[in-house]
């Protein structure tokens, strides 16, 4: 057993302090979407049971769900062989993307053939 900053610690973070976290839906499995996270924004999750992530474009730690209302609860954090990348397993609160669909992987590419590729959505927002 160790302490929440011993684990935390205990990560392989970029030169920037971040790691990514693949964020999957807990009951089907989807991809839901990657963020980054600092040891900071790790402690709080592990502390809360709220996902919160360092957001890089604004530099700063960013509560999933604190303006829209679509929280992320964590349910179970794994982490890779080389500790440098996690897999978040959490209960979506509504959707996850900020474009209004369930998961940020909503578009997909087609190869039509040898020189051209057409984009194409994959999925629909929910109602």
């Amino acid at each position: 057993m160790q302490t929440i900053d011993e684990f935390v610690q205990s990560l392989k973070y970029d030169a920037k302090g971040l790691i990514p976290a693949v964020l999957q839906d807990y009951t089907n499995k989807d991809v839901l979407m990657v963020a980054y996270m600092n040891a900071e924004s790790l402690t709080q999750t592990l502390k809360s049971g709220k996902a919160t992530y360092f957001s890089r474009s604004r530099n700063k730690l960013w509560l999933k769900g604190e303006t829209s209302g679509h929280y992320q609860h964590v349910k179970e954090i794994t982490f890779d062989c080389d500790r440098d990348t996690l897999l978040i397993a959490v209960d979506q609160m509504g959707v996850a993307c900020h474009e209004g669909y369930r998961s940020c992987f909503f578009r997909e590419v087609a190869i039509v053939d040898s020189d051209k590729v057409e984009e194409r959505l994959c999925a629909r927002k929910p109602e």
